[in-house]
């Protein structure tokens, strides 16, 4: 009875992948630019106006430190008169003889006016840039270099060698590196130099970097590849000098970049507390504010005027390493 009445069925018709339009769902995206950490944070950074703001003020800074000359012939020392005594003086200055010159304001090739001394206050901020980055960038480099290797031996190696570092790190973590810093800087009365001063600093001001960095190699050395560099042979020391430290260095870029103004705001306070650099030898923004406390109703622009090139070059680091820790964290790139 089945054969003779047969069930009728309709016919069934299967779609293409590429007609169904499950081709566009398990396709695979391909794409010929490559990506990484640090070129996807080159990527963020460049469409960020704040980046380009503080790049161009720091390049800005550093062309003055190298080349101070470009912008004033002025002795920063060597022309320090209190008034016009001579002819020669009045037709340098375009003041008549007898105009005193201490704390006075701008005239013809001093934009800013005088010093108490009676030093151009232009040509000592364009010289003292050189002195606040050169100490800034040697604190910089000698806090990265400790808190690095500390940081990494503590974090990968563990054991008692890490509770041994750490409670060294928290020996020093305990000293204010301002108050140790001045403490040094007393014991060298006639010796201070950029050298003295940038040690005295660093020296104290590693433990936060070295903190950072064991935290983020503790997190990078659980990580599979870690594991599997480890299982086909390569010591310890060369797993954590090419793959742990590589993927572990971004924090101490971010805090290195902020500690750069740290550090150059610990050698203004110094030279203001009047431990810094001698002020007849090196150009400080610290000693000229030190200094302008004295003739801040009489002559303001003294004190004015090197506190904005000391704001201005810390903020500009700051925003910097602010740009940079936000391009570095995938998450923050994600949720903008």
């Amino acid at each position: 009875m089945s054969s003779k009445n047969p069930v009728r069925r309709a016919p069934r018709f299967v779609a293409e992948v590429d007609e169904g339009g499950l081709g566009a769902v398990d396709a695979v995206r391909v794409s010929d630019r490559k990506s990484n950490l640090w070129l996807d944070a080159w990527r963020d950074l460049r469409s960020r106006w704040m980046f380009w703001i503080s790049a161009v003020i720091i390049l800005f800074i550093v062309f003055v430190a190298i080349f101070p000359g470009v912008f004033t012939s002025v002795p920063p020392n060597d022309n320090c008169i209190l008034s016009v005594q001579t002819q020669a003086q009045a037709e340098e200055f375009g003041v008549p003889v007898g105009t005193r010159i201490s704390n006075h304001g701008p005239l013809p090739g001093h934009p800013l006016g005088f010093t108490k001394q009676g030093c151009d206050v232009f040509s000592r901020i364009v010289h003292g840039t050189g002195t606040s980055l050169s100490v800034g960038i040697i604190v910089t480099v000698l806090v990265a270099i400790m808190g690095i290797v500390l940081g990494a031996f503590a974090g990968y190696f563990g054991g008692w060698l890490d509770s041994f570092l750490m409670r060294i790190g928290d020996i020093f973590f305990a000293i204010p590196y301002i108050l140790a810093a001045v403490v040094i800087m007393s014991m060298f009365l006639h010796d201070r130099n950029i050298w003295i001063i940038s040690l005295a600093i660093g020296f104290f001001a590693w433990p936060s970097t070295a903190r950072i960095l064991r935290s983020e190699v503790l997190r990078v050395k659980q990580l599979d590849f870690v594991t599997a560099s480890e299982a086909i042979g390569l010591s310890k020391f060369r797993t954590m000098f090419t793959h742990v430290m590589p993927n572990s260095i971004a924090p101490v870029i971010i805090i290195s970049t902020v500690g750069l103004a740290g550090a150059i705001t610990a050698e203004a306070t110094l030279s203001f507390l009047g431990v810094g650099l001698p002020n007849n030898i090196f150009m400080s923004w610290g000693n000229d504010i030190s200094a302008a406390q004295t003739s801040l109703r009489t002559a303001p622009q003294t004190l004015i005027y090197p506190s904005i090139a000391l704001s201005l070059t810390v903020l500009a680091f700051i925003m910097l390493g602010e740009t940079v820790r936000d391009a570095l964290d995938p998450k923050a790139r994600a949720t903008r």
